[in-house]
């Protein structure tokens, strides 16, 4: 048996890629590109020989910085291109390979061409803003002038001859008095401050205004005919206009410091029609002009993007592997006397001396549960391909189904001759029977329990493979032996009574067998013995199981605690060796450091293992019952959309409703019983592989290999 073992081959199926140590030692005039190469294979994982060092303090910090600005710039522009609505170019034009320090060149004159553009682009906004405004407030604001001018009404003219002639109703008439007296504003003291505001800011405005000059202004707005940028979020904003009348220095100064408070923009605006005409003309050719200015602008920024936008992706790409060779190097040690790098990692030991990708770690990622899935796949379909197709058996038009009565009369008849019993799988004569869902639930129960104990062993069996991979005799005595021992010797045993059962035909309840071989193992079984000998050998086993608990309790403790003290007795005095010697052994091995052992510590593990495998010996095996849940779940669905839906409706004589029959039947068939009931099935199965077989002889104590590789970089490590 030994033998046959070390001859079967590498478990490379079975087991992670074997991975090697190695150290590289890399003159300084070929580190980058021997870094670079290393990056298109990606089959090397470096380690940081520099980890006590902070990022300022390394060799290469200077390229690192100079890479990273250049991915700021590259961002930045990449952010101007999206802002300005272009897109990259997905296949970039073809040039010639440029160099680092060339490319840098190129970045900054770039970034500073197009920071001043954008700098003139913003301030011509700002001004036309501006004069839109302005033009704006002119053309609401004088009908709010006009208006006030021409209130005068003979009523008013009569008022004005006998109330105003007296020279002291000025100072104490109110706002509004002064407002309808006749005049212009200037000579009744009344003035005005115009200007644009928010329209979400305007009731605020108002108000404020209002308790500041404590009522004592009137306040008229217009809504603007178009909407304006705002130059700090540049979006699009509805604007109100505004006139503000109001008297004396005071309120004045109060009403423009509010202004300022509120972002509101104030414009002066003349009395005179004339001017105001002859102003908003203006305002309107330098519009023009300005506009003309900003498109001509545009059209130069988005031509400068453009181009920048056919080299982005190959330019962030270059900068990406720079600053990642860099950072690798950055991981290297600096030999001053050599002048080389040195360097340590991993890598499989087939890339040693093939040049093979990293799409093979990839490839049998999830080797295991597709492989079992598959098996499994393959098994139910030859048990249940017979069950779950319903036999008609058609003789001169007439369609008979096996049932009951209807088969033993075809069969009297000598219609149809009943096959021999199947040799695998479960006859279709169980259809439509009345013990068809208790003989059925007995067999796919006990199914269950069959796979489940075979595929614990299995797992089991694996954690032997394991053990002789790492020269862990302990692991195979101590824990391998008890673990199948225990298993075996209650759920093992449970299974042969199953299998002893179904071939004899027996009436024995295995619950009671099961329950009292541990309550009374030496009555007598009566009706439930299977076999003879039944009795002496589960209080056999019930001992075996017994034994098998302190055995992996309690003696890889003691032996690996033994083993550690002989090991390292004597090693006070060190060990002479030479640095050759010394390069062969491995990081934190023993041989550069006294390990410590902490036997308690090594004992409570090994306690919760045990107790972990002992109960869930128990639990993982009533956890694969939930097969048999799923299969009669499945099972009695088909069957009801099948009986209920497709042959009720078939059973009329109508066209309409065979046709919402089959149209029910086939969206039930495919969303609930295929898509449903098998994402149900799979996360099932998943859970059964991944805690109740894998736990077994899966532990995950080792990390996942990132090597380096320019495939791998994305954009988040800029």
């Amino acid at each position: 048996m030994e033998k046959f073992i070390d001859n079967l081959p590498a478990m490379d199926l079975m087991r992670s890629e074997k991975m090697t140590f190695v150290q590289l030692i890399i003159p300084v005039e070929s580190a980058h590109r021997a870094i670079s190469y290393l990056g298109e294979l990606g089959l090397l994982q470096f380690r940081d020989l520099n980890a006590d060092k902070s990022p300022f303090q390394r060799t290469f910090v200077n390229q690192v910085k100079r890479c990273a600005e250049m991915s700021r710039k590259l961002r930045f522009f990449r952010d101007q291109i999206s802002k300005a609505g272009l897109l990259s170019s997905v296949h970039p034009v073809l040039q010639l390979d440029v160099e680092l320090e060339e490319l840098e060149i190129q970045l900054a004159e770039h970034e500073h061409e197009l920071i001043e553009m954008n700098s003139n682009s913003d301030r011509l906004q700002h001004s036309y803003n501006e004069l839109l405004e302005f033009k704006i407030v002119l053309q609401k604001a004088s009908g709010f002038l006009v208006s006030s001018n021409s209130r005068a009404v003979p009523e008013e003219r009569e008022l004005d001859e006998n109330v105003y002639s007296n020279d002291d109703y000025g100072d104490s008439v109110s706002l509004l008095e002064q407002d309808i007296r006749p005049g212009p504003s200037d000579q009744s003291g009344l003035s005005f401050v115009s200007g644009i505001i928010c329209k979400s800011k305007a009731l605020r405005f108002e108000r404020m205004l209002f308790r500041a000059t404590r009522g004592n202004m009137l306040f008229n707005q217009a809504s603007a005919d178009e909407q304006i940028m705002d130059p700090l979020s540049t979006e699009m904003v509805e604007k109100t206009v505004f006139v503000v009348f109001f008297s004396g220095l005071q309120a004045k100064t109060k009403i423009l410091k509010i202004c300022e408070a509120f972002g509101a923009n104030c414009y002066p605006v003349p009395e005179d029609i004339t001017k105001q005409r002859q102003i908003t003309r203006e305002v309107s050719s330098r519009l023009a002009e300005l506009e003309a200015t900003l498109d001509a602008g545009i059209r130069h920024r988005n031509k400068a993007l453009t181009s920048v936008g056919f080299h982005l992706g190959k330019w962030m790409n270059m900068v990406r592997r720079e600053k990642a060779v860099y950072d690798t190097l950055n991981m290297l040690n600096f030999d001053v006397t050599k002048k080389c790098l040195v360097g340590e990692g991993w890598c499989p030991i087939f890339a040693k001396t093939k040049k093979l990708g990293s799409f093979m770690e990839m490839l049998f990622g999830g080797r295991y549960v597709l492989l079992l899935m598959s098996l499994f796949s393959i098994y139910c379909g030859l048990i249940y391909n017979e069950f779950f197709s319903v036999p008609f058996h058609i003789f001169g038009g007439s369609a008979y189904k096996c049932r009951d009565t209807a088969c033993s009369e075809a069969y009297t008849i000598g219609l149809i001759k009943y096959r021999d019993p199947y040799p695998f799988g479960v006859d279709p004569s169980w259809r439509g029977s009345r013990s068809e869902l208790p003989f059925l639930n007995s067999l796919k129960m006990k199914m269950s329990i069959l796979l489940g104990v075979a595929q614990m062993n299995l797992g089991i069996l694996l954690s032997y493979f394991n053990a002789r991979f790492f020269s862990s005799s302990i692991d195979i005595r101590y824990q391998f032996v008890p673990q199948v021992i225990f298993l075996n010797s209650l759920f093992g045993y449970l299974s042969l009574l199953i299998v002893i059962k179904w071939c004899t035909g027996s009436q024995a309840d295995l619950y009671h067998v099961m329950i009292y071989m541990f309550l009374s193992p030496t009555d007598d079984l009566g009706e439930n013995e299977l076999f003879w000998g039944q009795r002496p050998l589960q209080i056999i086993l019930l001992l075996l199981a017994l034994i098998a608990v302190p055995w992996m309790l309690f003696p890889k403790p003691f032996i690996l605690k033994k083993l550690h003290t002989e090991r390292f007795q004597g090693r006070a005095y060190g060990m002479l060796g030479t640095s050759e010697m010394d390069l062969d052994v491995e990081p934190d091995s023993a041989r550069q450091h006294h390990e410590e052992f902490n036997f308690s510590e090594v004992f409570v593990h090994q306690m919760i293992h045990s107790i972990e495998f002992v109960l869930g010996a128990v639990s993982n095996t009533a956890s694969y019952l939930r097969l048999w849940a799923l299969s009669l779940a499945h099972s009695e669905l088909s069957t009801v959309f099948y009986e209920k839906v497709l042959l009720l409706a078939w059973g009329y004589d109508n066209f309409v409703i065979r046709l919402i029959g089959l149209a029910v039947f086939a969206f039930a068939t495919a969303f609930i019983l295929l898509m449903m009931e098998t994402l149900s099935a799979f996360l099932h199965a998943l859970r059964l592989h991944w805690v109740e077989y894998q736990n077994k002889f899966y532990y995950g104590d080792g990390y996942k290999f990132k090597p380096f590789s320019f495939a791998s970089i994305t954009e988040d490590e800029d």
